[in-house]
């Protein structure tokens, strides 16, 4: 047995490659948007994909599950709880298959969604690993609740906390200690709130320091497990949809993108995600554009705040980046959102000032003072008494918020998220000063806050 773990830094996601080799044979568990890795995969190890399982329909990413198993013939294996649009063979509670040596078998997991699954695969009878999706990570579970609705979301989120309480201690746990674990997601995961930056471990290992599997009765697992939860952006309750009925094939999806010549007159009153670095779009950009620039996390903050019902125009400093950035768009089912890509500046009608960092030091009674960051890293990291805390993932509908008796000053943390913020803040309030304290947060906090 051989087992590949592919890892996105961007969203933090591990997919699996688990290779039978004397069948060459591969099973893959939660495979991310583009199939062609795991393609290579196989084609380097003469192998054939034969099964696709996915854990749950997951919420951060948009698999394809559904494309591999119409490329290769594989089946898909997932919980009938799930209720798939697509053709699927059930894989819950007693069963199993065996490809060459190995037998891969279900258990029911829910707690992070009620359809959510663990696969154990043991060799010649004996458990070697465990694949537990978002119910078990390294250091920390799954959240529960990221398809629910804010009308039943407390009841529900409860419900589903104590059910995970029960997966845990009666599925997982009863393991052997030497088992090895693999989740679906890493540190800088929004599906739980503090994942270890390891990626892989053992059920002794997480037995011996997870924090949420030591001796906790269930109502205290539960305070403790729904305490400061991360927010939920807004493409979450969209890719789980869009997972559940199976998504377009990857290629074809990413090439109908329509790519439009620089200087194009954009159609007015249609967003503009413009990802020039800040300082350029400062200097000129279409009015009422938002500036969430190539980064690490761009597919994530673009998904936060842009929802999935809005098309948008995406505007790139070059050709390379406008590619690299429509396949992350992708990554969370978006590049259908895309009204058009281009590259450059298709205008300069509004431009941002420049902030005096010293004038805002000596005088910071003199701005309204917008903290961007979220609710806890505001409450535990407090940078300028009387801020206004609206996170980022809020701004665009809280904006009106902001008093405008003043000039604002937006902050985060380290300078990308407040370039996305002050765009937002610019354009909802007109005619107010709006400055960015972009990097230079970073000489009013302490170290260990500047993330």
């Amino acid at each position: 047995m051989k087992i590949e773990q592919f890892e996105d830094k961007g969203l933090a996601h591990f997919s699996y490659a688990i290779l039978s080799e004397c069948a060459r044979e591969i099973v893959l568990i939660d495979p991310a948007r583009d199939p062609q890795p795991y393609y290579d995969y196989a084609k380097a190890h003469d192998a054939k994909i034969v099964s696709v399982i996915e854990t749950h329909p997951h919420a951060d990413f948009v698999s394809s599950h559904l494309e591999i198993a119409q490329q290769t013939g594989a089946t898909i294996r997932v919980s009938k709880l799930l209720g798939a649009d697509y053709n699927f063979e059930a894989f819950d509670e007693g069963d199993a298959f065996t490809v060459g040596k190995l037998t891969f078998r279900a258990l029911n997991t829910p707690g992070h969604s009620p359809d959510s699954i663990s696969i154990v695969v043991s060799r010649e009878g004996k458990d070697e690993a465990v694949f537990t999706g978002d119910t078990l990570f390294i250091g920390d579970v799954g959240r529960p609740d990221l398809r629910e609705k804010a009308g039943n979301m407390t009841a529900k989120r409860e419900e589903l906390a104590k059910q995970m309480y029960h997966s845990l201690r009666d599925k997982l746990m009863p393991l052997d200690g030497t088992v090895l674990v693999y989740p679906a997601h890493g540190a800088g995961s929004l599906c739980g709130k503090a994942l270890s930056g390891a990626n892989s471990s053992t059920i002794a290992d997480e037995k011996f320091g997870n924090p949420m599997l030591r001796a906790l009765t269930e109502e205290e697992f539960v305070k403790e497990l729904l305490a400061d939860q991360p927010f939920i952006p807004k493409y979450f309750g969209y890719d789980v949809a869009l997972n559940k009925a199976g998504a377009p094939d990857y290629q074809p999806s990413v090439q109908q993108v329509k790519r439009l010549a620089a200087g194009t007159t954009l159609e007015a009153g249609v967003l503009v995600v413009d990802t020039r670095p800040e300082a350029e779009f400062k200097q000129g950009h279409v009015d009422g554009a938002i500036n969430i620039q190539q980064g690490g996390k761009f597919e994530t903050w673009l998904g936060s705040i842009v929802g999935p019902e809005e098309s948008f125009y995406l505007v790139a400093a070059d050709e390379a980046t406008l590619e690299d950035l429509i396949r992350k768009t992708a990554k969370i089912g978006y590049e259908a959102l895309i009204k058009g890509a281009l590259v450059g500046t298709p205008a300069t009608d509004a431009t941002m000032p420049k902030m005096d960092v010293e004038q805002f030091r000596q005088h910071p009674e003199q701005y309204t003072i917008v903290d961007i960051r979220n609710a806890t890293e505001h409450r535990d990291e407090p940078l300028f008494a009387g801020s206004l805390n609206i996170p980022l993932p809020e701004l665009r509908e809280r904006a009106q918020e902001i008093p405008t008796g003043k000039p604002v000053v937006v902050h985060c943390a380290g300078g990308y998220r407040s370039a996305a913020g002050s765009s937002i803040v610019a354009d909802a309030l007109p005619g107010t000063e709006v400055l960015d304290l972009s990097e230079a947060v970073k000489s009013f906090q302490s170290a260990s806050a500047q993330h």
